[in-house]
C-alpha cells in the first residue's frame, strides 16, 4: 500500500520552512509548528503558525489572513 505524503512550505525571506507529513501525523505537525513559533531562535512567528496550521487542517481552502487575526 502506498502512503500519500503532503508537503507544506513557507518561504520567508531567505529562509525555507518545509514540512512533509501524512494524514495520520497532522496533530504532531501542528504541535511542531506551534513549538517553532514559540521558540525565539526561530523566525517563524504566530501569524505564520496560524496560516500554516489552517492549511494543515483544511488543505483545499484558501485562508483569508484577515480571518486569522480575529478573536
Amino acid at each position: 500500500m502506498t502512503q500519500e505524503l503532503n508537503v507544506l512550505a513557507l518561504i520567508k525571506g531567505i529562509e525555507r520552512f518545509i514540512f512533509v507529513y501524512d494524514d495520520d501525523s497532522k496533530s504532531v505537525l501542528i504541535d511542531d509548528i506551534r513549538d517553532k513559533a514559540a521558540d525565539p531562535s526561530v523566525s517563524l512567528n504566530w501569524f505564520d503558525a496560524a496560516v500554516l496550521t489552517e492549511r494543515v487542517r483544511n488543505p483545499a481552502a484558501q485562508p483569508d489572513p484577515a480571518d486569522l487575526l480575529e478573536d
